[in-house]
């Protein structure tokens, strides 16, 4: 049976992926750690947790030998609007703690799953259909971090033979996780005050769309992603996966449909705005779909009708 350690697991998409895995492969296969944020009582009493962070290496060694680790998923990284407040813990912990995390990977034989973003593209990649491979020059920090994780995660397969697999998220909406400092958090945030106030004043300006993916779907590519046959694999690291695009206009009438005296307007914050603008409006994830057949479950429409459904519940409770 594997041994799964899970960095980030308190994160938005560490927590949920945390818990996934937990079902698939047994509690006790699966090691939750994090660096300060508090586990929620579900995270922290279905199975191992350890206080790490990945920027410490000998902490590292302690934990993957303490649990006879095989499989890393590193999810700890600073998001895009943080990176741009902080650029110096940005690089510390999305390339440092990156290749403590590979370093460990070669020196106990650890597949390694390490998440990309859109956010490695910059403002002369073509921002329709983006290719799979096509010129990356990002003009943030976290893009930076991210166009070098990808760079040093082939680096170790080819030069080590490490087994590293990885994707490029777009923005990821959660209905378990509050925002955490992305510029697609808007996306999160909307659904959240449609349900509350009925309305929400939107920190970018309509007509931008960025890709966007429901949790379920980011989930399941990841894991999907690790359980591939890696005969079929030709990109390995840093598939572009994406299940929809929209910009703020198009999320606000869909949930229109299910609350209409909701309205939005508009208060543009232009650091996020100028991050979104250097994004893709959509990928082109046509070599994920064909190495490993990747097939999202969820649209727009699909996920707004569950967003509310299940934030709903949350928030009368």
């Amino acid at each position: 049976m594997k041994k799964m350690l899970v960095t980030g697991s308190v994160g938005q998409i560490g927590s949920e992926l945390t818990m996934l895995l937990r079902d698939l492969y047994g509690n006790e296969n699966v090691i939750a750690c994090g660096r300060k944020t508090r586990p929620s009582e579900k995270l922290l009493n279905s199975g191992p947790f350890e206080i790490v962070d990945c920027t410490d290496y000998v902490r590292l060694v302690e934990v993957v030998k303490k649990y006879k680790v095989d499989t890393i998923y590193h999810l700890a990284a600073i998001l895009s609007a943080v990176a741009e407040a902080k650029p110096n813990l940005a690089w510390n912990v999305n390339i440092n703690g990156l290749y403590n995390i590979l370093e460990v990977a070669r020196e106990f034989n650890c597949a390694v799953f390490t998440p990309s973003s859109i956010g490695a593209f910059g403002p002369s990649t073509p921002a329709e259909k983006t290719p799979q491979d096509t010129i990356q020059r990002p003009n943030t920090m976290y893009g930076v971090t991210k166009v070098a994780g990808e760079l040093l995660c082939d680096y170790y397969y080819k030069r080590f033979k490490v087994d590293t697999r990885g994707l490029r998220y777009p923005g990821i909406i959660s209905n378990e996780t509050l925002p955490g400092g992305g510029t697609t958090d808007y996306a999160v945030d909307i659904y959240y005050e449609a349900i509350k106030h009925k309305k929400y004043t939107c920190f970018l300006k309509a007509g931008t769309y960025l890709d966007m993916m429901y949790m379920p779907d980011a989930i399941k590519s990841a894991i999907d992603l690790m359980e591939a046959d890696p005969d079929k694999l030709i990109h390995r690291n840093a598939f572009n996966v994406t299940s929809m695009s929209f910009d703020p206009e198009m999320i606000a009438a869909e949930i229109r449909k299910h609350i209409p005296e909701f309205v939005m307007d508009y208060e543009v914050d232009p650091v996020r705005q100028e991050i979104a603008d250097s994004w893709p409006n959509n990928m082109d994830d046509s070599a994920a779909r064909e190495e490993w057949n990747w097939s999202p479950e969820y649209d727009l429409e699909k996920m707004t009708e569950d967003m509310l459904k299940v934030l709903s519940k949350k928030l009368k409770s």
